[in-house]
């Protein structure tokens, strides 16, 4: 089990070090949009990435 967790980490730490990395201008740009949201709508999309994070994982097992 640990050795899954431990793969599951390292890939989000691959997944999310692609975008600054490959365009460091763009998620700049990004995090300034996301600065601007409001509560609601981060959480929003907070909710929604986690929802479609179990439904993959869902079909994937």
């Amino acid at each position: 089990m640990w050795s899954n967790l431990l793969t599951a980490l390292a890939l989000v730490f691959v997944l999310e070090g692609i975008m600054p990395f490959v365009n460091p201008d763009g998620l700049r740009r990004m995090f300034v949009l996301g600065a601007q949201l409001d509560n609601a709508t981060l959480r929003f999309i907070g909710l929604s990435s986690m929802l479609v994070g179990v439904i993959l994982l869902y079909f994937v097992h």
